[in-house]
């Protein structure tokens, strides 16, 4: 059976190379100090420095949130009192205080499932890590990376409260542009990320959208 994340079953082209950084990796190794599930909680947790995207309490809606290390992120820096959705096509294993939904969030049935649990609420923040199946061809996968983060950002419209934030993944590359200018016709303020933690090689950026405009939420 082949893996989505390389249908052609072709030798990973940084084989021994990328498995020894990844395994000497100073982030995977302070992640599984800490017990997060994967590096990319300093991700979150640098991005949620710089912007100020977090308060007590919150309502958080985390797209694409598998395996749950930007849920257990925000179980520990928002308090008892937070509302937490994580949603993923993928099982998740459960996190104490987080509400977990194993669905596509952009069919019916998926966007069904997230607005019973926020049960009329709007989210304070929407969060999206979400990545394509990787097929290799760089075009394909920054089209692919486009239209995840295009389709996060029309969940975000709809499910966040004015003043409300928003941040997602996104390759850089041809759309990025045109999608930043999109997210800034709904937000006040606008901002390319790039977290430390995030490898150098990678081309994965976040866009961070402060303050949901009023008025203009259908």
């Amino acid at each position: 059976m082949t893996s989505p994340l390389n249908p052609t079953r072709k030798k990973h082209r940084f084989g021994k190379a990328w498995m020894h950084e990844h395994v000497s990796d100073a982030y995977v190794r302070e992640a599984q100090r800490l017990g997060y599930r994967s590096r990319s909680a300093f991700k979150l947790l640098e991005l949620a420095e710089k912007d100020k995207l977090f308060r007590r309490a919150m309502t958080v809606v985390d797209l694409g949130a598998a395996p749950g290390s930007w849920c257990q992120v925000l179980k520990e820096r928002l308090g008892p009192q937070a509302k937490i959705i994580a949603v993923d096509m993928l099982p998740m294993e459960p996190i104490p205080g987080v509400t977990l939904i194993q669905a596509d969030f952009a069919t019916d049935e998926g966007l069904r499932a997230v607005e019973a649990s926020l049960a009329g609420a709007r989210a304070d923040l929407v969060l999206s890590d979400m990545a394509p199946n990787l097929s290799g061809i760089e075009s394909v996968d920054q089209a692919r990376s486009v239209h995840l983060a295009e389709l996060a950002l029309e969940f975000a419209s709809h499910a966040l409260q004015p003043n409300g934030d928003f941040v997602v993944k996104v390759f850089q590359g041809t759309g990025l542009a045109d999608f930043q200018r999109a997210a800034a016709q709904l937000f006040n303020k606008t901002y390319i990320r790039k977290p430390k933690a995030s490898r150098d090689r990678s081309r994965e950026v976040f866009v961070v959208a402060k303050q949901r405009r009023d008025g203009s939420i259908a």
